[in-house]
């Protein structure tokens, strides 16, 4: 069965490669993460075994699929990035944060200028880190919003993994910055105003706790 998956796999990028008439170099880049991770499965996998062995006590963060949406919502359409972080999406929902994280650093390599590869990278890698916010998601975010200024995604999941984090006065810096410059009858504009409250709420609760 897990062979069947992973031909599946395979042969729904090869047909989306077509589709978006991909470069040479793009292939063979994906042709190598394919063959090195058939590899791996074949060295490591256990087809036998159910599909969850893991102890009661081993969890890993669960994959938001809400999440992937509203940051799809903000990419749009992006031949260059949709395949890599399907890819990688793909990965995520079988609990595999580490290769999913590799699979945009691929395309990265490939396409090192797309603001939307990094701010998926920067989302992965939280999951990679248990749901804590590492340096290198905070790197990831940071090129996202130099190469795209005027994109919202960076600036918004930048905040949102603040908050996660527990930095609640620079996540509404960082939320309060991106409301002022969005259109004030748009869904994202009224989406920060929720947050900025509810991270307002819970500073005066901290604030309240002190003594």
């Amino acid at each position: 069965m897990g062979w069947a998956l992973f031909v599946l796999l395979a042969a729904s990028v090869a047909i989306g490669l077509v589709l978006a008439r991909m470069p040479r170099v793009v292939w063979e880049l994906v042709g190598s993460a394919l063959l090195l991770a058939a590899a791996g499965y074949a060295w490591q996998g256990s087809p036998s075994l159910n599909g969850d062995p893991r102890a009661p006590g081993q969890t890993v963060p669960r994959y938001d699929e809400d999440l992937a949406k509203l940051r799809n919502a903000f990419s749009g359409t992006d031949n260059k990035a949709g395949l890599w972080i399907t890819m990688s999406d793909g990965l995520a929902r079988q609990g595999n944060y580490e290769d999913a994280a590799n699979a945009l650093v691929a395309g990265l390599k490939a396409n090192p200028d797309n603001a939307n590869l990094w701010v998926a990278l920067g989302n992965m890698l939280i999951y990679k880190a248990d749901g804590a916010f590492p340096p290198a998601a905070q790197f990831s975010y940071a090129q996202a919003e130099r190469l795209a200024p005027g994109n919202s995604a960076a600036p918004y999941f930048h905040g949102l993994a603040l908050a996660q984090a527990g930095q609640y006065d620079a996540a509404r810096q960082i939320w309060a910055a991106l409301q002022a410059r969005v259109p004030a009858q748009s869904p994202l504009h009224a989406m920060l105003a929720a947050n900025i409250a509810r991270l307002d709420s819970l500073m005066a609760a901290e604030g309240g706790q002190q003594p």
